[in-house]
């Protein structure tokens, strides 16, 4: 999850509630997150809800349980371990690194799972760039090595859909590197975006795993019943664990903190990207998609954000950022 969700997190909730007013959402979309505050589960999509779910060595069995049906049969997970998120370049010169979460298989399979809530400019080459930290991370140094490389997998759950993929249904986008006969050159380098928009089935319509999985994460935090078609012992768990009258006083405020930036950062880049996007209009969407995120980054740099936390936010260089100084 992004940085913003947990520097907004420290935030007091009367200073979210000006930052709304500044930011001029208008006082619906603040009523519609405070509609999402009462629900009975968590927000999958929020800092907080994600990693409560899928990023705690309690219930690992649950992102394994998820993770396997994104998987080929021949590298299903039998146990993971999770590692720290935070990956340093190899010299101090070097970019660092932040996923979400990051865990290594029984079998030295490397996994990242994201969790991106906007349209940024260049995420594919974003995680490009993630999948080369468990790629390096693997070298043998100080002795002979044969270069030999377990799989490294990146997941993307994506609350948006890429510009290119507007037109088609596929949910789930399985990418590797391929030759120009359309042959797969290299399969230890996989890239899974799931593009939940456009998962539209009904609880009636769910008959798959995969399915069912999709659908507990997009409407998780709007449910006030566990539905009848999820019935699965590994759904018993999740829901169980996602009920909010059963998170510690601790854990309700992280959560709430949690949310609210959730839905700052959502209605932040929302409303940036439609004003910015229909201004630029005659001069291409993807003019109009940058002004978007420069005019995310001023309102940034206006509350004191770091040029590296906004390029992060963004996908603006730092340089780009600079000159929005001016």
């Amino acid at each position: 999850m992004e940085e913003a969700h947990r520097s907004l997190g420290n935030v007091r909730g009367d200073q979210l509630f000006h930052l709304h007013e500044r930011l001029h959402f208008g006082s619906q979309k603040f009523e519609n997150a405070a509609m999402n505050n009462g629900g009975r589960y968590v927000n999958p999509y929020t800092d907080f809800g994600f990693k409560k779910l899928f990023g705690s060595e309690p219930n690992k069995d649950l992102l394994i349980a998820f993770l396997n049906q994104l998987l080929p049969s021949h590298h299903q997970i039998k146990d993971l371990t999770y590692t720290t998120t935070e990956k340093l370049g190899l010299t101090v010169l070097d970019r660092s690194a932040v996923f979400d979460l990051y865990c290594i298989s029984r079998s030295g399979e490397r996994f990242i799972v994201e969790m991106q809530q906007a349209k940024q400019n260049y995420f594919k080459d974003r995680t490009v760039y993630y999948s080369s930290f468990p790629i390096q991370e693997q070298a043998v140094r100080g002795e002979e090595w044969n270069f030999n490389l377990s799989a490294v997998y990146l997941v993307g759950i994506l609350d948006f859909v890429f510009a290119e993929d507007k037109d088609d249904r596929e949910v789930l986008h399985t990418v590797q590197l391929k030759d120009q006969r359309n042959r797969v050159f290299y399969d230890k380098l996989t890239f899974l975006y799931l593009e939940m928009p456009k998962f539209t089935k009904t609880e009636a319509e769910l008959k798959t795993p995969f399915d069912k999985w999709l659908y507990v994460i997009k409407h998780l935090s709007k449910l006030q019943e566990r539905p009848a078609k999820l019935q699965e012992r590994v759904f018993t768990k999740l829901f169980k664990i996602a009920e909010v009258e059963k998170l510690t006083r601790e854990e309700r405020m992280q959560y709430e903190k949690s949310l609210m930036a959730y839905w700052d950062y959502k209605n932040t880049i929302d409303t940036a990207i439609s004003e910015a996007e229909a201004k630029g209009q005659a001069r291409g969407k993807a003019e109009g998609h940058n002004e978007a995120m420069a005019s995310v980054a001023r309102q940034l740099l206006a509350e004191g954000k770091t040029p590296a936390y906004i390029a992060k936010l963004t996908g603006l260089t730092q340089k780009e950022i600079a000159t929005l100084r001016q």
